[in-house]
């Protein structure tokens, strides 16, 4: 099988697997260069996904994956039984989800594929098979990916129309970098961005420059330019004043995590732009697969934020470039904020739009239920 997720949608590539080879697009380069690194085994896949090469919920998980798959295919020879093939594949599978731990996307793979692995090992007689019902899985997770999120993008696109229809053209104010670099292909809110332009009813997208490593500014805006869509980048800090002269008409960003209550995890920021939004009145919705939705997690409380090094403030360039901050000085590095349910008007996902019920709570137990259902049927 070879399968590029975004060649599907003529969008940038940031993963480009074919059985057996995997490269990621290095996003730490990107807008000025475009280098694209050989990801040849699982510690590729780890180091790849924990020194930011490849970023975004969706993306880790799939580069996670395919890293695994890529390194069995290859593989010279395997000393052991089926069940010595399961074992070496589910320890991989918990090595690559220590490589960033806020992101569900990442574990639920895990926990998906090692469910296909003890499947595997029922009926196999011998290592190779099982390895092959890996690969196999990884690379219906890539295209999955795809169609899934071209549902959000089409479901977001209804909604909002639906929603604001007093409004003949919208404009929408979007965080951090949720599009083809963040996913296999088309992207989460981004996607929504992408299918209310080829709508016709996309006025202007804003996006932030996302500090402190400049998702937005380096990775959303290429991608909005290289798409021909028409956009402005602000400062962080601009999002308030944007809302406040009625320029915004509503805003999507992705999620890491979306907890059983509704509160989210995502790109650190996205609180505030939450509560700028409240305070404007303007529609706050979250973009996501139902994949990142943790129903182990009661509320956001629970949701583990990774922090970042402190370079990353103290240098430009997420880290990578000169000194701007004065040595000595303490950093507190986030990754991620969350924001509370609350403020969140909806939660976009590839089976529908989850609103809020008559109590003005989330029931995502019971959306996730009916979902199952209907994939069951």
């Amino acid at each position: 099988m070879a399968t590029g997720g975004s060649e599907a949608n003529n969008s940038l590539q940031a993963i480009c697997y074919k059985r057996g080879s995997l490269q990621l697009l290095d996003q730490r380069k990107l807008p000025l260069e475009t280098t694209y690194l050989d990801i040849l085994n699982a510690k590729d896949g780890w180091l790849a996904i924990r020194d930011m090469v490849v970023r975004g919920a969706p993306a880790i998980a799939i580069s996670a994956a395919l890293s695994l798959a890529v390194e069995v295919f290859n593989l010279d020879a395997f000393n052991g039984t089926s069940f010595d093939a399961a074992s070496f594949l589910g320890d991989k599978l918990e090595y690559l989800v220590s490589s960033r731990p806020t992101a569900v996307n990442l574990s639920d793979a895990a926990t998906k594929l090692k469910e296909i692995i003890t499947k595997a090992v029922a009926t196999a007689s011998e290592p190779n098979t099982v390895f092959q019902a890996y690969i196999e899985a990884a690379e219906i997770m890539l295209e999955d990916d795809v169609a899934s999120n071209k549902a959000i993008g089409s479901y977001g696109a209804k909604f909002l129309q639906h929603q604001l229809k007093h409004t003949r053209r919208l404009s929408i104010l979007t965080h951090c970098n949720t599009g083809s670099l963040a996913t296999a292909g088309y992207g989460t809110a981004l996607g929504v961005i992408r299918a209310l332009h080829t709508e016709g009813v996309l006025e202007r997208a804003f996006c932030t420059e996302t500090r402190p490593f400049n998702q937005g500014s380096r990775l959303t805006a290429f991608e909005l330019v290289h798409d021909k869509i028409p956009a402005t980048l602000i400062a962080d800090s601009a999002a308030a004043a944007l809302m406040k002269d009625g320029r915004v008409g509503a805003v999507i960003v992705g999620a890491d995590r979306v907890a059983a209550n509704g509160d989210t995890a995502n790109k650190i920021g996205t609180y505030s732009l939450a509560l700028c939004a409240r305070h404007h009145d303007i529609p706050f919705y979250v973009a996501a697969p139902l994949t990142s939705i943790d129903l182990s997690l009661s509320s956001g409380q629970e949701i583990v934020i990774e922090e970042r090094s402190p370079k990353e403030l103290l240098h430009t360039r997420g880290g990578l470039g000169e000194q701007v901050a004065a040595s000595g000085i303490c950093v507190w590095n986030p990754a991620f904020d969350v924001t509370p349910a609350n403020l969140i008007a909806g939660i976009i996902t590839e089976k529908g739009v989850i609103t809020k019920t008559d109590n003005d709570a989330f029931d995502i137990k019971d959306f996730v239920r009916k979902a199952a259902r209907q994939n069951a049927v």
